[in-house]
């Protein structure tokens, strides 16, 4: 009668025993958890951030309702809610301490495997995670493609005077508005391609996107200049269609600067052309270059004479 009895009893042990290694043995296998978060958040005035979690169980044999997500902050422990913007999902709004600038967190998911004697907790977790605030950062690009010469807006927070914008790398015309706002006026640059766009400062470079050129075309008038020292004539700039806001910005250049005194040429918005005054200074002969345009590199012959 012992044995018979004690067989039993070592069934029921060993069943229990296998149900809890196979609880620690498969704990992050029965629920798949993913960090939404990401690794650097923009500061707010509010100084609340969002932690937001993905667990997905695995395992049909995960005792329904059992699920509870939490996060550990420097330590702390809260509990996350369930999203509103998809399944599985969980969210924790944190307030940082004044003066802080970074967080270090990790998070923990506990639930119940069901067995046939009893459920069975286990837990899954992640390793330990890192954010920072980031102080400057572009919420958007106003436009990703356009013709040359036009003015396009970045919007974001934290922008400063020396800030340049950079398309591939090189440096781009760029006016500083303010700190939620700046303009860069697309480069002379081969139309038909995109190119990656960057915020740079002393600080580092920040992706901002990427920028197409569409091809367009312009006329001068009239083709050449003959200029006495001193003397100005009018030179005229036409684009297809009118300039979007911002103006259009020619890139004018010449191989004789101190015998051309002329200001910059940018179309007004809504305007498609321009008369530029040409002042004569120097004696010289040579050019004015406006590259980039579908209807090749434009050229200008110019003579300027003290006699």
């Amino acid at each position: 009668m012992h044995n018979k009895s004690a067989f039993p009893a070592r069934t029921i042990l060993l069943s229990t025993v296998a149900a809890v290694l196979l609880s620690f043995m498969s704990g992050c296998a029965s629920v798949v958890i993913s960090n939404l978060t990401p690794s650097t958040l923009p500061e707010n005035p509010s100084a609340i951030y969002t932690f937001t979690l993905r667990a997905t169980p695995k395992l049909n044999t995960i005792v329904k309702g059992t699920m509870n997500p939490q996060i550990v902050v420097d330590g702390q422990t809260f509990a996350m809610k369930k999203s509103s913007i998809g399944e599985d999902l969980y969210e924790f709004d944190y307030q940082l301490p004044a003066g802080r600038q970074e967080m270090n967190y990790y998070f923990i998911v506990d639930y119940e495997i069901e067995s046939s004697v009893k459920n069975v907790s286990s837990q899954a977790f992640t390793e330990l995670q890192h954010t920072s605030l980031v102080h400057r950062y572009v919420i958007s690009l106003e436009s990703t493609r356009g013709p040359i010469g036009s003015s396009i807006s970045l919007v974001g927070r934290g922008f400063n005077p020396q800030d340049v914008v950079c398309f591939d790398g090189t440096p781009v015309r760029t006016v500083y508005n303010s700190q939620s706002s700046l303009n860069f006026f697309v480069p002379a640059m081969a139309s038909g391609q995109t190119y990656r766009v960057t915020l740079t400062n002393a600080q580092g470079s920040s992706p901002v996107g990427t920028f197409r050129i569409d091809p367009t075309s312009v006329t001068v008038s009239p083709g050449s200049l003959t200029l006495k020292t001193g003397e100005t004539q009018m030179l005229t700039f036409t684009i297809p269609a009118p300039a979007a806001v911002g103006g259009t910005l020619l890139d004018v250049t010449t191989n004789i600067p101190e015998s051309v005194i002329m200001p910059e040429v940018l179309i007004p918005q809504g305007q498609s052309s321009v008369s530029i005054p040409v002042k004569g200074g120097r004696d010289g002969n040579g050019k004015l270059f406006i590259k980039g345009y579908s209807n090749a590199d434009i050229t200008v012959a110019v003579t300027v004479s003290s006699h």
